[in-house]
């Protein structure tokens, strides 16, 4: 038995210190189960899809064309699923992965202005048949995830997290469209304009259930 499980969300909604207090608590309370934590771009222990998460998320003021950046994170996934992600499932695991192809779609087929179509092809081909069984997507709007973001000092700020207001309301309007749409179920929709304790508790009480269930 194993499950892929990824986290989304606008930035600043708090995904990625929720995952890790919902990891560390998986393994507290399923010690028979194997869970791994990883996150795009680039991966655990994958110096190839690291190097490219160096190239996309770098400080500097070089740009990068869109379409060179949707390839570059369509590269640094396939390079993550080969190494990591697919091996994991294969063993049985229950691999968590902070972002992943919802993400691409948000930030490059709405946000950049790509074409979801675009976008969805050449992740396609990346991802070799691996889908997420489960998406949580922590939803908060740009003004809470912005005040966030410069709130909070001791987070990694990247140069997506430096554009400006109007890319963020556009991922926030495209995380809206694909909960809306979402036709398998797959998806679900996590308020995080909450405390984070709040957030915590409704994201494991669902997970905590999916996981007994299987």
């Amino acid at each position: 038995m194993s499950l892929f499980i990824t986290f989304e969300g606008p930035d600043g909604s708090g995904k990625s210190s929720i995952l890790e207090k919902v990891f560390k608590q998986l393994k507290n309370d399923f010690p028979n189960n194997n869970f791994v934590l990883t996150r795009e771009p680039g991966g655990t222990n994958n110096k190839i899809a690291e190097d490219i998460r160096n190239i996309l998320l770098n400080k500097t003021e070089y740009k990068i064309n869109y379409q060179a950046e949707a390839l570059l994170f369509a590269a640094s996934r396939a390079q993550h699923v080969h190494d990591f992600i697919k091996p994991n499932l294969e063993q049985g695991n229950f691999v968590l992965c902070d972002r992943y192809i919802d993400s691409s779609i948000v930030y490059q087929g709405f946000g950049r202005k790509l074409g979801v179509d675009n976008i969805w092809t050449i992740n396609n081909f990346a991802m070799n048949g691996v889908i997420p069984n489960v998406t949580f997507v922590l939803m908060v709007t740009p003004e809470i995830g912005m005040q966030r973001i410069n709130a909070n000092k001791n987070r990694e700020v990247n140069r997506l997290d430096k554009e400006k207001i109007e890319l963020h309301k556009q991922v926030y309007d495209a995380y809206r469209f694909i909960i809306d749409n979402d036709k398998t179920n797959r998806i679900v929709e996590i308020d995080a304009s909450k405390s984070f304790d709040e957030v915590f508790e409704s994201v494991y009480s669902k997970l905590k259930n999916l996981i007994q269930n299987e």
